[in-house]
């Protein structure tokens, strides 16, 4: 733990709030924008409340700022401000509301399915809570400043953070009904190798376990490819080619055809990666507990009702 320089005061409780809007948002910027001030007052709220402690509360990182390990400890006193503040909120008998923003990455097909359902029906209750999601297919990251929830397809390998595993999904292949009839329906593996395939860029891939699909089939050309798996969906539909695609997005579609689902059925899990810190916000939690509760109810789903 760092030592404290004799010179240290009590901080500022403004000062605490600002730093716990920076340590969320991982950008002055942001954290400016989320507080109704500019970038210089957030800069001058930092430095009053490094000057009151003696030391550096946050550490450039290369997704922008992060903690320092008296900053983790300033904006632990910083949260249990906020709590005592929001506790006023509608009265002592007014339950307790959530509020602020909450950052989280997912995939796309996630996102659209389980996440933003998930999502609207928490704020149905606490209609001040706020998210972001921005759709990403990666691997979990190492600092993650700025995000307050990830969720990856694979388990990931973290430090400083909690994972959890929500659930798996089924890979599966696909076809229209116009391109079999035009192109014949496949009856085994090696006629669906002859077939062109549509799934992620190979070159982009970041992500392991989505890369060992692709290896069932190696001598399938890719015909289409593309970072986001609606494309992979919307081009089987129009015939580009037979699609690698998770079942609970293309079962939807009626003129989707599943092929030789015997023969591939790539399952795959969903993980769940928290900031430690960032778990300690009641708004965190719980939009971390509707996922898990979403992705329960749509269990059947993923799984291509297997």
């Amino acid at each position: 733990m760092a030592p404290v320089s004799p010179t240290t005061s009590l901080p500022n409780p403004d000062d605490l709030l600002v730093l716990l809007a920076v340590a969320r948002t991982g950008r002055f910027t942001a954290a400016a924008e989320s507080l109704g001030l500019n970038h210089t007052t957030i800069s001058r709220r930092i430095n009053s409340l490094e000057k009151a402690l003696g030391g550096r509360v946050l550490s450039r990182a290369a997704g922008g700022w992060e903690l320092t390990e008296l900053g983790r400890r300033a904006a632990t006193a910083a949260e249990e401000v906020e709590a005592a503040v929001s506790a006023f909120d509608g009265g002592p008998d007014a339950p307790r509301q959530l509020s602020g923003v909450v950052r989280m990455t997912a995939t796309d097909g996630f996102s659209a399915y389980i996440a933003a359902p998930a999502i609207a029906r928490l704020q149905r209750s606490h209609p001040a809570l706020t998210v972001e999601i921005v759709t990403v297919t990666r691997r979990a990251l190492q600092i993650r400043s700025g995000i307050d929830i990830e969720v990856v397809v694979g388990e990931p390998q973290v430090h400083r953070a909690e994972a959890v595993r929500l659930g798996e999904y089924v890979l599966g292949m696909y076809a229209s009904r116009d391109y079999l009839a035009e192109r014949g329906a496949p009856t085994s593996a090696e006629e669906l190798t002859r077939h062109p395939l549509v799934y992620f860029v190979d070159s982009m891939l970041q992500v392991d376990d989505l890369d060992a699909p692709r290896r069932l089939v190696p001598s399938m050309r890719d015909s289409l490819s593309s970072t986001n798996v609606f494309v992979h969906v919307e081009a089987t539909r129009v015939g580009a080619g037979i699609g690698l695609v998770p079942c609970f997005m293309a079962d939807r579609h009626d003129d989707l055809v599943r092929l030789l689902p015997e023969v591939f059925a790539e399952r795959l899990p969903y993980w769940m990666v928290l900031r430690t810190d960032s778990l300690r916000r009641p708004a965190v939690a719980a939009v971390a507990d509707a996922l898990r509760e979403q992705t329960a109810l749509f269990a059947a789903e993923l799984l291509g009702r297997a």
